[in-house]
């Protein structure tokens, strides 16, 4: 068996503190001798695996996409019929996992970079294409009038949660479930 090195482990400390960071700070107002302290490790280490801080924040939105995308995948595995995967993934959207405060944070600050990263604003519209396509396939087979209207409003409701969730001091990830799942029968109430 292989043997693990130290920059898999290094990388993926830095990553969590990036994460930690832009919680803590509430922004993109970070440095790379911060998450470098925090991670445990020199700037230059930081520096080395990743280059600048850009890539480092880049390297954490990958990250918190890809946390989100197995919490969906694994929900979306159990659920039986277009109903149950509509519901995993709004459930998966606000599940501990992808719904911690660091998390949040990070998630509403990716949105900002977006706006001046190609790279990150390139994430963003993946994130939104899967997000889209696993809802209008689900709502389509549950007989919505307009499934593409209601995955898009499902979605910034979603995003709206979040940024209103960034703003409290304890995101609560049942209580934004219950708007999403309640927006989501106002939805489907003229569906067959």
């Amino acid at each position: 068996m292989p043997k693990l090195g130290m920059e898999p482990v290094r990388r993926a400390a830095l990553i969590d503190a990036a994460i930690a960071e832009i919680g803590a700070a509430g922004s993109l107002d970070v440095t790379v001798g911060g998450i470098a302290r925090r991670a445990g490790v020199s700037s230059g280490l930081a520096h080395h695996y990743f280059g600048g801080k850009d890539d480092i924040l880049l390297a954490a939105m990958r990250h918190v996409l890809k946390v989100y995308s197995e919490e969906v995948r694994s929900r979306l595995v159990a659920a039986s019929g277009p109903a149950a995967r509509v519901e995993a993934v709004i459930r998966a959207s606000f599940a501990p996992s992808n719904f911690q405060p660091d998390t949040v944070a990070a998630w509403v600050n990716f949105y900002l970079l977006a706006l001046s990263s190609e790279d990150a604003a390139r994430l963003l519209r993946v994130y939104r294409r899967r997000l889209r396509s696993n809802l209008v396939h689900a709502l389509r087979q549950l007989g919505a009038q307009d499934p593409l209207g209601s995955a898009i409003r499902i979605g910034a409701l979603i995003d709206g949660l979040y940024l209103r969730h960034s703003l409290a001091d304890t995101p609560d990830g049942a209580a934004a479930t219950r708007a999403a799942l309640s927006a989501l029968a106002l939805e489907l109430k003229g569906a067959a």
